[in-house]
């Protein structure tokens, strides 16, 4: 079974986030990084589904020079090789895009299945998966909590709204988006690090003539601030001015 796991390269949930002078995007050339934790579960699942079905697990990644770090520790936990799309314009690219150089890349390769965690931690669009699936012409579900491979197709358990799941079925290839907390994560070895320097990582050049959909205009961090109102008069006043102010500047009743 030959499986490819998309990854990110994301900044640390511990960096304090400071805005680039553009207003564009986030200041990242002092920050740290890590592998965007939904796709570890992603890498997790397949790797398990190596364990049981044999094969090979490929990850592919979008993203500029420092998105090796990331691929080294895929490769580290267990992945047999990798495939890197590097450009700097890929750092902050919206879901069309990644999609776009990833299916580029990926589709001589005939997977049998491929794999992304549901959404990244910085964009949080959930959209690389299905955009991905389109252009490689595959089948595919999302929020996916359990996967079994049976006889050559995939049955598998969708998490639903209020705690409700669903069980599909799909002929492979397919692409799955996986969900966070489907497995317990593996963390590299000293013989998985050591093994790791020695796999391929095939670098890949970004697809000619690909447009952006979409373009941040400003960022900004939300400010903090206190106001108070005192609302005078009797109960039934206060009341009444209370209802106004939810109504109409906060928006919160109709």
């Amino acid at each position: 079974m030959k499986i490819a796991v998309c990854i990110k390269q994301v900044v640390t949930r511990e960096w304090q986030l400071r805005v680039n002078d553009q207003k564009t995007w986030i200041r990242d050339a002092d920050a740290s990084f890590e592998l965007n934790e939904p796709d570890a579960y992603a890498l997790e699942e397949a790797l398990r589904l190596k364990e049981k079905q044999g094969g090979e697990v490929v990850v592919c990644c979008a993203g500029p020079a420092r998105a090796t770090q990331v691929i080294r520790e895929a490769l580290a936990r267990g992945a047999d090789r990798a495939i890197h799309v590097e450009g700097d314009a890929l750092a902050a690219a919206d879901a069309a895009t990644i999609a776009a150089a990833l299916a580029g890349a990926v589709k001589d390769e005939q997977f049998d299945l491929v794999l992304t965690g549901l959404q990244s931690d910085d964009q949080g669009f959930g959209q690389v998966g299905v955009v991905l699936a389109e252009a490689l012409g595959m089948p595919h579900a999302t929020i996916i909590m359990d996967v079994q491979v049976q006889e050559g197709a995939l049955r598998v358990k969708r998490e639903l709204e209020g705690g409700w799941f669903q069980w599909v079925g799909l002929p492979m290839p397919a692409l799955l988006t996986i969900q966070s907390g489907i497995n317990q994560l593996r963390y590299a070895t000293l013989k998985g690090i050591m093994a790791a320097k020695k796999k391929e990582v095939r670098k890949v050049i970004p697809p000619a003539g690909t447009e952006p959909r979409q373009q941040i205009l400003s960022l900004y961090v939300p400010q903090k601030a206190k106001q108070t109102q005192l609302l005078t008069g009797s109960a039934a006043e206060a009341a009444k001015q209370l209802v106004a102010k939810l109504k109409d500047e906060a928006r919160v009743i109709q």
